[in-house]
């Protein structure tokens, strides 16, 4: 077995150098720029993360702090603008509930119609999702269209989500005069749930139909 002394070592690594010195400190420098580059972005969506958190939370003061019709004004300019400048992060989906819900105070059920569609369409997460297909099949409903409303209630969930959604069925299925179907549906609501007291509501729902059965 031979040994290269140090001299060697040195002369070895001078010629590699002159070889591939170039290519070797580019893709160094690349890569560098690439990991940089990354944590630039990182902070950058931080940034913007944390912009967009504090105007919700000025749209909620606005809106749950002030019951006037100046305080919800507010809200919906706040709400239009985080959908605007920060439509990249969930923010934006919260603000268009937020819309969706001013809209139906303001009787514009249209608005609120398209809203609620936008969110159901892009939510990327499913309990958000949800929530927004509850409201928009009530506002389907209010808009005398509880048959598209019911059409709007699919797919897979549980719990307390899978219990609003029978609810929400059950007074769309009443509006419909079924209401063998919204007993059902509110009875189903109840077993959804892991304390049937805490939605005092469903019982004398089921009361209600009970009486007139």
């Amino acid at each position: 077995m031979t040994y290269e002394t140090e001299e060697e070592q040195v002369e070895k690594i001078k010629e590699l150098w002159k070889r591939h010195g170039v290519p070797l400190l580019t893709g160094v420098v690349i890569a560098l720029a690439g990991v940089f580059g990354w944590q630039g972005w990182n902070n950058h969506q931080d940034n913007k993360a944390a912009e967009a958190s504090a105007l919700y939370q000025s749209m909620l003061e606005a809106v749950l702090g002030n019951s006037e019709s100046q305080g919800r004004a507010r809200g919906a300019e706040l709400a239009e603008q985080i959908r605007d400048e920060y439509g990249a992060t969930r923010y934006s989906q919260f603000a268009a509930l937020m819309q969706a819900r001013l809209a139906v105070e303001a009787e514009d059920l249209a608005s609120a119609e398209e809203l609620l569609a936008t969110i159901v369409a892009d939510a990327g997460d499913p309990v958000l999702e949800e929530v927004a297909r509850q409201r928009l099949a009530r506002v389907m409903a209010a808009q005398d269209r509880a048959e598209e409303g019911l059409e709007v209630l699919s797919g897979n969930v549980t719990g307390a989500l899978l219990a609003s959604r029978e609810e929400v069925r059950g007074d769309l299925l009443l509006v419909l005069g079924r209401e063998a179907d919204a007993r059902s549906a509110y009875q189903a609501a109840l077993v959804a749930l892991e304390d049937p007291k805490s939605r005092p509501q469903l019982q004398l729902k089921l009361d209600d139909l009970a009486e007139e059965a």
